[in-house]
């Protein structure tokens, strides 16, 4: 079938004439199309030219620009403006005057493309409102047709109201208005919230002038946060503060208020410059402190749940909006530093008495130790002096360990009573914390709560054994077991330890005494007062080679000795002698001086 092509009549033809027979025809059949195609819109190849619309269908759009035939658009090119109707007129794209069927082709979005971008940057700068067709959801927003560019619609920007269901946008032709256009990446962001807050800006003006502290106004919660719900009073938003939602405490103000719920608010305050409004509910109710129990008094019994729990102690709730705090010296009668938290946690229900009731102030304070008795009244009896228990170390201090008896007595084992023979430096070298130990009471200080307890009393003194094993000048071997720079502590038998001075470690071949080495000890002093054994290896060796000196010396002096008795004994004999020769010497000369005088 050949192709029908739309024909423009010659407007000074006379038809009449040409019928009667009246009329020559002078022209040729060429010189007729050529006179008509005079008539034609000349048009040339990738032109962008408008149109009108002569016909819509479902799936095209018949448009004529003037030419010997009309255009066929897809209609979908048409999505961004659903209320096309005959008669309009549109840009089109020529993209080939006649095709191998005689057919126009146009394109309508190639038309807009062209150009899109003079249209997006006046649009932008004359802030008008355009419209576009979403495409599909993306990342944090909308994909949307404007002027077949691909803008994006951040999610923030589609209405005033949060949006919950992104996917029933989708499809939907809406009036947007540029706010961006980014020339180096061809990007444009649109918005559809922009068109809105300038209503809604005079619309809040007018409400704000009108309002009033104190009054009630019905509202609907249209968006629920950590902190508090934001109502819509009809134009303008309110927000409810958590703290003002009840007069009980708030975790979740989901607890309370649903969303799209209506409810009464009341004006606590509002800011007409920064278009603030603070909203109220619990206002709305009465008090509960003015309809808490008129009986009640100081030292009453109540019964409530931990609400709120912080280091110095616990909220009780007794009634929706009555609280209580039970500070965490009221929970143990113990005296030792401790957290709430190791006494109560939230959610827990308790009982408690009344410390302190002030109806005027709406506070009050709780004890839950007072539910018990008081330890420290017949301590005496329970815990008496002498009398051995078990207990549980909680903490140490450089002079001691606190341990705990039972929930609210603690006692304290100084340092100096948890050996009889170990010094010892620091209570962890001892024990640790959560041992348990065993202890002899000492002393009781009712008044002040303090008890004094002792370790090493289980047992008896063992420098009264140590006496008689460790005297004076005997040896034992031991093994040095810390040096320092003022001497060595050596450990001995029956484990008691006793200390060396530098000068008494020196060895025999002149070395020093090292840690780990096991060596003869001479004991120089006991001291049973003082808990102390003075030793000295250097004694050991040294002791033998004096005492080897002396009995050198005695061998001597006694060699010498009998070498003296034995000279005495011989002296007579010699004198006998030199006698009895001078004698005869004498006698001799007068005998001869005699007989020389005769």
């Amino acid at each position: 079938m050949e192709n029908v092509k739309n024909v423009a009549p010659l407007s000074d033809f006379d038809w009449n004439a040409f019928e009667n027979g009246a009329l020559e025809v002078s022209q040729s059949h060429d010189e007729q199309l050529a006179a008509y195609d005079k008539t034609l819109n000349r048009i040339n190849e990738h032109d962008v030219v408008d149109g009108t619309v002569i016909s819509i269908n479902k799936r095209e759009v018949v448009v004529n620009i003037g030419y010997k035939s009309d255009g066929i658009i897809p209609v979908s090119e048409f999505r961004y403006n659903p209320e096309l109707a005959v008669g309009d007129t549109v840009e089109v794209y020529i993209e080939n005057p006649e095709d191998k069927k005689g057919q126009l082709l146009l394109s309508h979005k190639k038309a807009r493309l062209s150009k899109s971008w003079d249209r997006v940057n006046a649009a932008l700068e004359n802030k008008e409102v355009i419209k576009g067709y979403i495409k599909c959801r993306t990342k944090g927003g909308m994909i949307v047709d404007v002027f077949g560019i691909e803008a994006f619609l951040p999610g923030s920007q589609i209405d005033v109201k949060p949006i919950r269901d992104y996917d029933i946008f989708v499809g939907k032709t809406m009036e947007f208005q540029i706010v961006k256009i980014n020339q180096e990446y061809r990007n444009v962001v649109v918005s559809h919230k922009a068109l809105i807050e300038a209503e809604l800006e005079a619309q809040k003006q007018e409400i704000i002038s009108k309002l009033q502290k104190g009054q009630v106004l019905e509202g609907t919660a249209k968006n629920i946060t950590s902190y508090g719900v934001f109502i819509d009073l009809g134009g303008v938003d309110g927000l409810i503060h958590i703290t003002d939602l009840s007069w009980g405490r708030v975790n979740d103000p989901h607890e309370i208020v649903e969303l799209d719920q209506k409810l009464n608010v009341v004006i606590l305050d509002f800011d007409e410059e920064k278009k603030r409004i603070a909203l109220g509910l619990k206002q709305l109710m009465p008090h509960p402190w003015d309809a808490l129990d008129s009986e009640l008094k100081v030292g009453d019994k109540v019964h409530g749940k931990v609400v709120v729990m912080a280091d110095y102690g616990a909220f009780v709730e007794i009634a929706p909006g009555v609280e209580g705090l039970i500070h965490v010296s009221e929970m143990s009668w113990s005296q030792h530093l401790r957290s709430a938290q190791e006494f109560l946690h939230v959610g827990d229900e308790v009982d408690a008495v009344i410390l302190t009731l002030d109806r005027e102030e709406r506070k009050m304070s709780l004890g839950i130790k007072q539910l018990k008795e008081d330890p420290w009244q017949e301590i005496e009896n329970k815990y008496p002096v002498g009398s051995r228990h078990q207990a549980r170390v909680r903490n140490f201090t450089n002079f001691g360990v606190f341990v705990e008896l039972e929930e609210g007595v603690d006692g304290l084992i100084h340092i100096s009573d948890l050996s009889w023979t170990k010094k010892v430096k620091h209570p962890s070298e001892f024990t640790q914390v959560g041992a348990d130990i065993e202890v002899v009471v000492l002393e009781i200080d009712k008044d002040n709560r303090r008890l004094s307890l002792g370790h090493k009393q289980l047992e008896e003194n063992p420098w009264d054994v140590f006496e008689g094993i460790f005297t004076e000048g005997s040896t034992h071997d031991g093994t040095i077991v810390e040096l320092t720079e003022k001497g060595a502590v050596v450990q001995l038998e029956q484990g008691v330890e006793g200390f060396a001075t530098p000068k008494h470690l020196v060895k025999e071949d002149g070395s020093h005494a090292q840690k780990g080495e096991v060596l003869p000890f001479k004991v120089l002093e006991f001291n049973k007062d003082s808990k102390r054994i003075f030793l000295s290896h250097s004694r050991t060796f040294e002791d033998e080679q004096r005492a080897a000196e002396r009995a050198e010396k005695k061998a001597q002096r006694a060699a010498r000795n009998t070498q003296r008795r034995e000279e005495a004994v011989a002296a007579p004999q010699n004198i006998a002698a030199a006698t009895t020769l001078g004698d005869n010497d004498a006698l001799a000369a007068l005998k001869a001086k005699l007989e020389s005088g005769e």
